[in-house]
C-alpha cells in the first residue's frame, strides 16, 4: 500500500477517467499549461491535449454554463473552480439549470457534470474567498454534494462523481491537498480500480461512548479530538465521515447514535441552516429515544471569514473545542 497526497489522488482519478471515457474533459481557469491553480491537473494537458483539458476565461458564469450545456449533450465535463466562493457568480447555471433539467425534461435530458474545487476557510484569503457552501447546494433537489476528507475517499468519490448522470458538486479543502494517506494502487484492488459509491458514509473510528459526525476536514479534527478523549479522559469516541452530504447515509449515522447514545456534529460550515442542523434534526426525529444527552453542534463562528491568521484558526473548529463539548455531555 503506497501513500499519496490528496492532490495526487484527485489527479489520478481525473487521469483514469479521461482514459476510460472519451467524453470526459476538464475545463477551468489555468487547468491546462499552468497545471491548475493548486496543481491538481498537473501533467494532464501534456498527456491529453487541448481538446480534453481546456483553459477557460475568468468568467465562471460563462464556462460553468458552457459545461452544463455540454453535459446535456453527452459530454462529461469536470469543471474546476479556483475557489468555490466563485460558484456564486454561476448560481443561476448551477442551481437553476443543472439541478432541474432532468426533472423538467421528464428524465430525457441528463446533466452529468462535476464542479470541483476548494470550499474552505483557514487559508487567510479573506471573506470573499473562504466560503463553505455545501449546505446551500445540498438544499437543492437534483444536486449531489460530496466533501471527502482523505486521499482515499477523494479518489474513489471523484471517479464515481464523474460517472454519475446527475450534477455532482465536489468540495475539497486546500489545507488537505498536501496531506498523505494510504491509497492502494489499482493492481492491488479486486476490481482493478478504486470507486466509492455516493451516499455511503464511513466509520473512520469505532467507539462506544460518543458519536462525532463530520464531513471534509472536520473529520480530521474529530479524529484528533477522539485521540485526546481516549488518552486523557478514557472516553471512546466513534468518528463518522459523511463523505457524501447529499445523498445522505442516514442509516450509518443512526446506527452509531443508537450504539453510543450521544452525538456531536462538527463542521467548518456556518451554523445557521448548516449541514449540522439537518443531521441534528434527523437524529432527534429518528433516534430520540436512544439519546442520553442533547445533540450538540460545533461549526465555524457565524461571521465572515476572518483575515487574521491566528483569529481564523479559532474561527474554525479545533480538537480542543470538540473535546470540551464532548466532556459536557459525557
Amino acid at each position: 500500500m503506497r501513500e499519496i497526497t490528496y492532490r495526487q489522488a484527485l489527479n489520478e482519478a481525473l487521469d483514469e477517467e479521461l482514459a476510460r471515457d472519451e467524453n470526459v474533459c476538464i475545463i477551468g481557469e489555468e487547468v491546462a499549461q499552468y497545471n491548475g491553480a493548486y496543481k491538481v491537473t498537473e501533467g494532464l494537458w501534456d498527456k491529453w491535449g487541448d481538446k480534453r483539458v481546456i483553459d477557460a476565461p475568468i468568467s465562471e458564469a460563462g464556462f460553468i454554463g458552457m459545461g452544463i450545456g455540454a453535459s446535456m449533450l453527452g459530454i462529461r465535463p469536470v469543471m474546476e473552480l479556483m475557489f468555490y466562493s466563485f460558484a456564486y457568480v454561476a448560481f443561476d447555471q448551477m442551481m437553476n439549470n443543472a439541478a432541474t433539467v432532468r426533472y423538467m425534461s421528464g428524465g430525457l435530458i441528463h446533466c452529468p457534470i462535476v464542479v470541483r474545487g476548494p470550499a474552505n476557510g483557514g487559508t487567510n484569503v479573506g471573506a470573499t474567498h473562504s466560503h463553505t457552501p455545501e449546505n446551500i447546494f445540498a438544499n437543492m433537489p437534483g444536486l449531489k454534494v460530496v466533501s471527502p476528507a482523505t486521499a482515499y475517499d477523494a479518489k474513489g468519490l471523484l471517479k464515481q462523481a464523474i460517472r454519475d448522470n446527475d450534477p455532482v458538486y465536489f468540495m475539497e479543502n486546500t489545507l488537505l491537498y498536501g496531506e498523505k494517506w494510504a491509497v492502494p494502487a489499482n493492481d492491488e484492488l479486486p476490481g482493478g480500480e478504486l470507486v466509492i459509491p455516493l451516499g455511503v458514509a464511513d466509520v473512520k473510528r469505532e467507539g462506544r461512548d460518543l458519536s462525532l459526525i463530520a464531513h471534509g476536514r472536520a473529520v480530521i479534527t474529530c479524529l484528533k479530538a477522539a485521540e485526546i478523549l481516549k488518552e486523557q479522559h478514557q472516553i471512546d469516541a466513534e468518528v463518522i465521515d459523511l463523505r457524501s452530504i447529499r445523498p445522505l447515509d442516514e442509516e450509518t449515522i443512526l446506527n452509531s447514535v443508537r450504539k453510543t447514545h450521544r452525538a456531536i456534529y462538527v463542521e467548518e460550515n456556518k451554523p445557521f441552516c448548516g449541514v449540522g442542523a439537518q443531521i441534528a434534526a434527523t437524529i432527534m426525529e429518528q433516534a430520540f429515544d436512544d439519546l442520553d444527552a442533547p445533540v450538540l453542534r460545533i461549526s465555524s463562528v457565524d461571521s465572515p471569514a476572518i483575515y487574521s491568521p491566528p483569529l481564523e484558526k479559532k474561527q474554525l473548529p479545533y480538537p480542543e473545542q470538540v473535546v470540551a463539548k464532548a466532556l459536557s455531555i459525557c
